[in-house]
């Protein structure tokens, strides 16, 4: 198989998922194993904690403020059969996309195949799920209307649990899914990318001379399992973070992203020119190699399953050959995958001087 096929046509072994967080084996979050590409060079291997020694004074990173939520709730339905319910995404009408699956000792399984149209779920802690009907193009995602006693995050908070796959066998509280920059609660899953840029890492970045902005993407369920491509996802871009932006570009600075919902969201501000404007609401964009990216020259991210929509992504940032590379190297020295695991930085080829 050739390099630049791998990052389409591989599997990965059960012995690369990472199935619990890495500070238990490893002590720290940034000491995970981080792959480094620049352009087509051969991949570099190193730590996350070593992230700001990669990049040069006046580089931007940016970085997804949205925490995650304990978006998993138990259910059942009117026959009596018991079901976990995923609240995905809020929609700007007040409606939800919600996934229905059904539990499991370890987790859940895929999504359920049945046909829930018109149920009601009852909720634990009370309230109530009332499907509508499937999301157009998904057969996973239901839109569905919730009735519940009191607010959604107070209702989670006190209710679910994080979200988790049967690849992480064992529960863990809601702070081992958090990032440490994480102010504002909404996203279903963590935005995972972020979780090894630790405090230390911000201050390093910081003392290097490299800007850390902000932003948010409340990010729905991951596309794991049905390839789908990405949900509509809620945004805000601030005007520092545009200013940041711009003018880390007009002085031959890089823009980093830390992980693909940053990717999502600065390019849905983008326009054609290259130029970031602030702005909010949801977005659909879906960001692929024909599309390419206009604002984003690198990406700080972790290891995605193979025909995952997220490779699309990577390949309008790295370029098909880079990424072939980097899977293939990835899955030779062992890189571990999913949330847990490690990660991935990709550069654009440029004088570099460590």
């Amino acid at each position: 198989m050739s390099a630049t096929a791998t990052f389409r046509q591989f599997a990965v072994p059960p012995a690369l998922e990472a199935r619990q967080p890495p500070e238990l084996t490893l002590g720290r979050r940034d000491a995970v194993r981080m792959m480094v590409s620049i352009g087509e060079q051969p991949p570099r291997h190193t730590t996350a904690r070593d992230l700001a020694s990669w990049l040069r004074p006046g580089d931007l990173v940016v970085v997804n403020t949205s925490a995650t939520i304990p978006a998993a709730v138990d259910a059942t339905t009117a026959a009596g059969d018991a079901v976990v319910v995923h609240l995905s995404t809020e929609l700007p009408t007040g409606i939800h996309l919600v996934e229905v699956r059904r539990p499991l000792a370890d987790g859940t399984t895929a999504a359920d195949p049945d046909d829930h149209a018109g149920q009601v779920l009852a909720l634990a802690g009370g309230g109530t799920a009332s499907l509508l009907g499937r999301m157009p193009g998904s057969m996973r995602l239901w839109v569905a209307t919730l009735d519940l006693p009191d607010g959604l995050l107070e209702h989670l908070c006190r209710w679910g649990r994080p979200i988790r796959y049967r690849y992480v066998p064992d529960s863990w509280p809601i702070d081992a899914y958090t990032n440490a920059f994480a102010t504002e609660p909404g996203s279903a899953e963590m935005p995972s990318a972020g979780r090894v840029v630790t405090a230390e890492v911000v201050t390093d970045l910081v003392a290097h001379g490299i800007v850390v902005a902000p932003l948010v993407l409340h990010t729905g369920v991951a596309s794991l399992e049905a390839h789908e491509t990405p949900y509509p996802e809620r945004y805000r871009v601030p005007a520092a973070t545009a200013r940041l932006v711009n003018a880390t570009h007009a002085a031959g600075g890089t823009v980093v992203a830390v992980g693909t919902t940053v990717v999502r969201a600065l390019e849905t501000v983008a326009d054609t020119d290259g130029v970031v404007h602030p702005g909010e609401g949801w977005t659909e964009l879906v960001i692929t190699p024909e599309r390419g990216v206009r604002v984003v020259d690198g990406l700080l991210t972790g290891w995605h399953e193979p025909e995952a929509s997220h490779l699309q992504m990577l390949e309008a940032v790295a370029g098909e050959r880079a990424l072939g590379l980097a899977y293939d190297e990835a899955l030779t020295a062992g890189y571990r995958w999913h949330e847990f695991g490690d990660v991935h930085l990709i550069l654009p080829d440029r004088p570099f001087h460590r």
